[in-house]
């Protein structure tokens, strides 16, 4: 993983992400059962999840080969969120699937239902 993913997830800078990620690049989300396909698409959920968390940060970081495991802390309002990033690359390094995971479940569905107040009201 070229070192500057991490970076730019931390500063929630999708339009640096964006040269990063793999054109069909999947998304698997925990709010949602079937996973988001391309860049255009991952990059502007992504660009919504980073106005929605506050206070995000990476706490740890274990990486095997072409697989990286970022975990986060960060918050949704009130609620207090702990999460991980699952990034898998392609032979290029960049990220061909990013899963996520979030606990608790009260703060996922939180999350879930901050992010979609605010796609529609978009």
């Amino acid at each position: 993983m070229p070192p500057s993913v991490r970076d730019a997830l931390e500063r929630g800078d999708v339009e640096e992400l964006r040269e990063l990620l793999a054109e069909d690049v999947e998304f698997r989300s925990p709010a949602v059962y079937n996973p988001y396909h391309g860049r255009d698409t991952v990059v502007a959920l992504l660009g919504v999840v980073a106005q929605v968390f506050e206070d995000f940060r990476y706490v740890r970081e274990l990486r095997d080969g072409r697989h990286t495991v970022l975990w986060f802390e960060t918050r949704v309002g009130d609620r207090e969120l702990e999460g991980v990033d699952l990034l898998e690359e392609d032979e290029e390094g960049r990220i061909v699937r990013f899963t996520v995971m979030i606990r608790p479940l009260s703060g996922l569905q939180h999350l879930a239902a901050t992010i979609q107040a605010r796609l529609e009201g978009a």
